[in-house]
């Protein structure tokens, strides 16, 4: 595994890369963040990524930001950073996800979107969200459909405790860099719909990881989700 010299120099990579690739796309390079994926990965290197200057986090399952809480946070005294989560969120979770994390960037439907409502006026808060689309049509990936994701946004933003953000996608997996361009592409386009369906900006894009952020950053991401090429390949698990 990486030391803490290498996930920070594996940190400033990425970062140049995404500052290239802004460039690139006659975009100013503070247009974009970075977002680190920490499946899989402990409290203790994410610890070291948080000081080395990642500021955003990002979890795929419940009980991971429950087991790393306690630790993560004694570790990453004094370095502010802020856990969002970008799995599939189950209903019966949402009571144990409110407890860590400042955005849900995978609300994919009415029904979660008033199970989040309803716990949020009962905690008398409010949460950012970003609305997930599966502009792949891959079966293996959550998301609200293109045709109905105007639609789920309007339905999301009804709901006054949910502040709405944007949009959210997993990208082709394809070795085809122009079908994936057209499902990021895809993305951006749904959200400049939805922007005008609901009458309010929605300025986050989250679409890109490690192997094809270029791509995503020359369709319009806002926010980078990276994991594999700071923190290394993630160990298999049985």
């Amino acid at each position: 595994m990486p030391a803490e010299a290498d996930i920070r120099g594996n940190l400033a990579a990425v970062r140049e890369r995404v500052d290239a690739a802004c460039v690139a796309a006659g975009r100013a390079p503070d247009e974009v963040e970075l977002l680190l994926a920490t499946k899989t990965q402990p409290a203790a290197r994410i610890a070291e990524a948080v000081a080395a200057g990642a500021r955003l986090i990002g979890e795929n399952r419940v009980q991971e930001l429950a087991e790393k809480d306690e630790e993560l946070t004694a570790l990453a005294a004094g370095h502010a950073f802020e856990r969002h989560f970008i799995g599939h969120l189950q209903s019966n979770k949402v009571n144990q996800v409110l407890r860590y994390v400042g955005c849900v960037q995978s609300v994919d439907g009415a029904e979660l979107a008033g199970r989040l409502q309803r716990r949020l006026e009962t905690l008398d808060r409010t949460l950012d969200v970003l609305v997930q689309v599966n502009t792949s049509g891959e079966p293996s990936k959550s998301g609200a459909s293109p045709a109905d994701a105007v639609a789920v946004v309007q339905q999301v933003a009804a709901h006054d405790r949910l502040r709405v953000r944007g949009l959210m996608t997993v990208g082709l997996q394809s070795p085809d860099e122009a079908a994936v361009r057209a499902s990021y592409r895809a993305l951006r386009e749904l959200r400049d719909r939805a922007a005008d369906a609901v009458g309010t900006g929605l300025p986050v894009l989250s679409m890109g990881m490690s192997g094809d952020l270029e791509a995503a950053v020359a369709e319009g991401a806002t926010l980078v989700r990276i994991g594999s090429a700071v923190f290394g390949e993630r160990a298999r698990t049985a």
